[in-house]
């Protein structure tokens, strides 16, 4: 496939990106509008072939459309120095570490609930037990709302 000339659907296939979300990406103005064929058509070129890959796989390793809007603004100035590129990356490494401690606390947290499973009724579940609010609120019933 040419990488000149190409269509939405084009574009969404050699990218693994859904054509809505190009759309999405142009709207924000992450993508720049492609030019126009007589027949009113998005035409995208290479340069929005590699720009939208680029955008994928950052979002792909999880970074926000706010720091890949900033990567593609630095990824446009090459003569700078890279501490921002590094500074975006080392804020979203440290992002997801705290995440993945988040996760690791929720798995040692079910763990421990699911272990006291005794297999009886849901009358005597540790599961619900756990889940249920340890005193009772206004209104006397454990599970009613304010």
């Amino acid at each position: 496939m040419a990488c000149e000339n190409l269509s939405i659907g084009d574009l969404a296939k050699a990218t693994s990106t859904k054509v809505e979300t190009i759309r999405y990406y142009e709207r924000i103005s992450l993508l720049p509008a492609p030019e126009r064929t007589a027949g009113n058509y998005r035409s995208y070129s290479a340069a929005h072939l590699g720009r939208l890959s680029f955008i994928r796989r950052a979002r792909d390793l999880g970074f926000s459309i706010e720091q890949v809007r900033d990567l593609l603004g630095l990824s446009d100035q090459r003569d700078r120095p890279c501490e921002a590129v590094d500074a975006i990356a080392r804020e979203h490494l440290a992002e997801v570490k705290r995440k993945i401690r988040d996760l690791q606390a929720l798995r040692r947290e079910l763990d421990s609930i699911l272990s006291q499973c005794s297999r009886g009724t849901v009358a005597e579940c540790q599961i619900i037990e756990a889940l249920s609010p340890t005193a009772t609120p206004r209104g006397g019933h454990p599970h009613s709302r304010d």
